[in-house]
C-alpha cells in the first residue's frame, strides 16, 4: 500500500473531531447547560465545557494542517498532472482556514459570554431580557456561528472525501492532463 495512510488517517480523523466537537457542543453543551436552574450558571457551565474542549480543539487543528501539508507533499505529482486536484486542494484549504478563523471568532466571543455569565440567560446562546448589549450581541453571534462551524467542518469533510473519489483509477485517467 503506497501513500501516506497515518497522515491521511490524522487528517480526516481531525476533521472528524472538528466537525463532531462543535456539533456535540452547539446541541449537547449547550442544551444541557441552558437546562441549569440558575440563569447566571447557563452561560458558566457552556463556557467550562467550551474551554476543556478549546484544547483538544486547537492540536486538532495543527494536526490537520501538518497532516494536510503531508498528504499534498505526497501528492505534489498527482496535483500538477490530474484536472482539478489543484483547484480542490485550494478550494479545501481555503474553507479550513475560513473555518478556523469562524471557530477563533466563536472561541473569543465565548470567553466575553463567560465574563458576562453573571448577568445571567436562557441559554448559552440565548440571552436573557435583562441582559447587557455587549453579552446580547455575543450571544447572537454565537448562536450563528454555533451551525457555521459545523457547516465549514462538514464541507472540509465532504471534500476530502471528493479528494479520495479523484484518486480512482478511472477518475486518474479521465483526469490526466494534455502534455
Amino acid at each position: 500500500m503506497a501513500g501516506n495512510l497515518i497522515a491521511r488517517s490524522i487528517h480526516d480523523l481531525t476533521a472528524g473531531a472538528w466537525f463532531g466537537g462543535s456539533l456535540m457542543g452547539a446541541i449537547g453543551l449547550n442544551g444541557a447547560a441552558a437546562e441549569a436552574k440558575d440563569p447566571t450558571e447557563r452561560t458558566r457551565l457552556s463556557s467550562l465545557g467550551w474551554k476543556r474542549w478549546a484544547p483538544v480543539q486547537t492540536a486538532a487543528f495543527a494536526a490537520h494542517i501538518v497532516a494536510g501539508l503531508a498528504v499534498i507533499w505526497e501528492n505534489k505529482e498527482r496535483m500538477a498532472k490530474q484536472e482539478g486536484v489543484t483547484r480542490l486542494s485550494m478550494y479545501k484549504t481555503a474553507v479550513t482556514l475560513l473555518g478556523a478563523a469562524v471557530t477563533l471568532y466563536a472561541g473569543m466571543l465565548g470567553g466575553k459570554v463567560e465574563k458576562l455569565a453573571a448577568e445571567g440567560a436562557e441559554g448559552a446562546t440565548e440571552p436573557h431580557s435583562a441582559a447587557s448589549d455587549e453579552l446580547k450581541a455575543a450571544q447572537k453571534q454565537l448562536k450563528l456561528l454555533q451551525w457555521a462551524i459545523p457547516a465549514f467542518a462538514g464541507t472540509v469533510i465532504v471534500m476530502g472525501a471528493k479528494h479520495g473519489e479523484m484518486q480512482r483509477p478511472k477518475n486518474v485517467l479521465a483526469g490526466l492532463r494534455r502534455s
